[in-house]
């Protein structure tokens, strides 16, 4: 079976040119002296086609209540549109003036019952509150009203990086026990849903509920956390709605997605959006090393990007394009360094355009870097934009102009371009906030409640040896396994799943209602290789453990069951013909009914259990992977898949250790293979068949060896 492609390809975005837009955030209101001119003239120039700008500024829109001033942008638009480079104008909602909190105080978000935000950073106002909702559609509405038709404009972003913080205002809290009693009724349903007998919980009226600080109930957690995510996306379809309502057709609504917000479901939030934004970051400098640290410790990023690796960038690309399973603009990602004062990593000489043509591969429409000039005042002083702080044009500018010209020479090749996975990856937003809660893996400090980072390295393990693999992936939520084969009875929805995804790779689903895992159960049986990992289907969809023996309604298909389980101090090194490497941080004890062991663990204690299991399961496979692997073991793990379940791929099988090979396919049909070397070291690499350089229009035969220089990239198209 081929790989997986989008079977309903997305629709043209509105507003969105054919070709690739390379551009900034710009700010000319954060510049020191008067430099408009000389800045857009740089741009177009250096061939940057798309500029980001308005969004952080409300005080300026808006200077004292209901006085605007909303001509400060107007030579900007004049000035890019005189030069061919198109605007996105972002809504300033999430960072208010201090007239809006001295004058509104009752906007002011909570950070803990009856704790107000200080004022002084950003995103401190509950955008829940009516009063807030009033003002922005006031500031909204004159900002839209005064640019929508200006012929610069192809888009709008509403709001930014909505979903950052959780609200535990008293409005907010009395909006989510009517939620509750609308989601469970009665307060005895509630009661037993959730345990509340537990401890003396038990409430008799919606009144005695109590204020989420001080909760220790699970299932209270679970449903705080998804009422909070229901506000971001509210918030986000409210301004979309009203953006769309004032905007000619032709223009799209976007907004600014940080993936891993604690307030969104990035499945969720992006469905009211033309077209889904994120930002993507990640390490940079010996940071996009293949091989590389096998561990995933970061080290040379933020603290914001949690590990190291060209596999880092490339989850989050497929997480960008999983939140719509669509094409997807970057709304922000590295110009030089970023993060905080002593995170300064600029790339070295060809990350940039690495980095580029990757997320084109994955999925990318636009890519807007952040940002154009380093700030010369603010908390993000050292967060450096391709202008550095002597606003001097440099290594950056260089290459990411480079990058600009190659993408529109390329745009005939790009057009209509669908990124081809090989298997799904199964990711739950419910998951990672009751493991935030109960975090079953053990982490720095210990504590009680465990890492609240364990549902994320879960994912990674996995993610990251399909990536060593060769092996691209979709992400995809729960949500969205029925949207594949929408109004079909049963077996057809399953086959239709198989058809998307002849894998499908499920992380860490703790959170699991019982109609999602009788759906991977029947799409093992259609013919998919489901592949089980620890915690997967252990609690219900109000986070309370099922009382059958794990792995539940999966249990008959994968063969196994398990009675109890570890957490692991120490990596434990596992055994079995062609498995190297160990598990780390967890081991399930699984016992085997009637599967193959494929690999057991080399301990005194462990040995009795099996670490990997497989088990034919109707016209499909379940492999169920007891631990969570580390990166030599998750490699092996990802080559059993394709060998098993994947047609055989010679440009994924005949790859040198630093060299990537990521697929799309054009509107053409045309097959474009996109070929990275992350190292300093030349690597070679042998064509499985004859292509053409889509950069430099050089054919090459099969067979032939491919040069590919330090920190280098190839785009290549196949040829008959």
């Amino acid at each position: 079976m081929a790989e997986s492609t989008d079977p309903n390809p997305a629709a043209p975005v509105p507003g969105l040119p054919e070709r690739i837009l390379l551009g900034a955030a710009y700010y000319t209101e954060y510049q020191p002296y008067e430099r408009l001119e000389a800045d857009l003239d740089l741009m177009a120039a250096g061939g940057f086609g798309v500029i980001r700008v308005g969004e952080s500024v409300w005080s300026t829109w808006e200077p004292r209540d209901g006085v605007f001033d909303l001509d400060w942008l107007q030579p900007v638009l004049d000035g890019a549109h005189a030069r061919g480079i198109a605007v996105v104008v972002g809504t300033p909602t999430y960072a208010v003036p201090p007239w809006l909190r001295k004058t509104y105080p009752e906007t002011t978000a909570h950070s803990a019952t009856g704790v107000e935000i200080p004022y002084g950073m950003r995103q401190d106002v509950d955008y829940s509150h009516p009063t807030f909702r009033y003002l922005a559609e006031r500031v909204v509405r004159k900002i839209v009203g005064r640019y929508a038709d200006h012929p610069a404009v192809i888009g709008w972003q509403v709001d930014n990086e909505p979903g950052h913080k959780i609200f535990y205002n008293p409005q907010v809290f009395a909006g989510f026990v009517e939620h509750l009693k609308d989601t469970y009724g009665t307060v005895d349903e509630l009661n037993r849903r959730w345990g509340l007998t537990y401890w003396s919980h038990r409430i008799a009226d919606w009144s005695e509920l109590w204020t989420p600080d001080g909760n220790s109930t699970p299932s209270y957690d679970l449903a705080w956390r998804r009422y909070q995510a229901t506000l971001g996306h509210d918030l986000i379809r409210w301004q979309t709605d009203l953006v769309r309502s004032l905007v000619p057709a032709d223009q799209f609504v976007t907004t600014c997605i940080a993936l891993g917000q604690q307030g969104q479901d990035i499945t969720v939030i992006g469905e009211p959006l033309d077209v889904a934004g994120a930002n993507l970051y990640y390490a940079t400098q010996d940071g996009l090393e293949l091989p590389g640290a096998q561990g995933l410790e970061g080290g040379l990023a933020s603290f914001f990007v949690p590990w190291s690796g060209p596999a880092y960038l490339s989850l989050q690309a497929d997480t960008a394009r999983g939140t719509r399973q669509a094409p997807f603009l970057v709304t922000e990602t590295n110009a030089t360094s970023i993060g905080g004062t002593a995170d300064n990593f600029p790339a070295y000489d060809g990350q940039w355009r690495q980095t580029a043509w990757h997320m084109v591969a994955r999925g990318a429409r636009l890519l807007n870097y952040w940002h154009w000039h380093t700030l010369h005042y603010g908390a993000e002083t050292y967060w450096g934009g391709i202008l550095g702080h002597s606003l001097e044009p440099g290594r950056t500018y260089a290459e990411l102009s480079r990058v600009a010209n190659e993408l529109t020479a390329a745009t005939d090749a790009l057009a209509g371009l669908e990124p081809v996975s090989d298997v799904g990856v199964l990711v739950g937003a419910e998951s990672r906030w009751a493991m935030e809660c109960m975090g079953p893996l053990a982490g720095p400090a210990h504590s009680w409640m465990g890492d609240p980072g364990s549902y994320d390295r879960i994912l990674a393990a996995f993610y990251r040896g399909l990536f060593d693999a060769g092996l691209a992936a979709d992400i995809v939520s729960p949500g969205q396994l029925a949207d594949v084969g929408p109004g079909l009875p049963d077996d057809a929805a399953a086959a239709a799943l198989v058809a998307r995804w002849r894998v499908l790779v499920v992380p860490g689903l703790y959170i699991a209602d019982d109609a999602t895992l009788d759906l991977l159960r029947r799409y093992a049986e259609a013919g998919g290789h489901l592949v089980l990992t620890p915690r997967t289907g252990y609690a219900d969809a109000d986070a309370v453990v099922r009382s059958t023996v794990a792995p539940g309604v999966l249990r008959g298909a994968a063969g196994v069951h398990y009675l109890e389980y570890t957490n692991l101090v120490h990596p434990v090194p596992v055994t079995g013909a062609g498995w190297t490497g160990a598990g780390t941080a967890w081991a399930d004890g699984l016992l085997v009914d009637d599967a193959e062991v494929l690999a057991g663990y080399d301990h005194p204690h462990l040995g009795q259990f099996a670490a990997v299991t497989t088990r034919v399961a109707g016209a499909g496979r379940v492999t169920t992977v007891g631990t969570v692997p580390d990166r030599e073991l998750a490699g092996h793990l990802a080559r059993y898949l394709a060998r098993t379940s994947l047609p055989v791929d010679p440009w994924r099988d005949a790859r040198p250790e630093t060299v990537t090979v990521t697929a799309a396919v054009n509107a053409a049909g045309e097959r474009l293979r996109f070929v990275h070397n992350w190292s300093w070291e030349p690597a070679t690499y042998r064509l499985p068949a004859a292509v053409r350089d889509v950069l430099d229009d050089v054919a090459l035969a099969a067979g032939e060896l491919l040069a590919l220089g330090p920190w280098d990239v190839r785009v290549l198209r196949e040829t008959p």
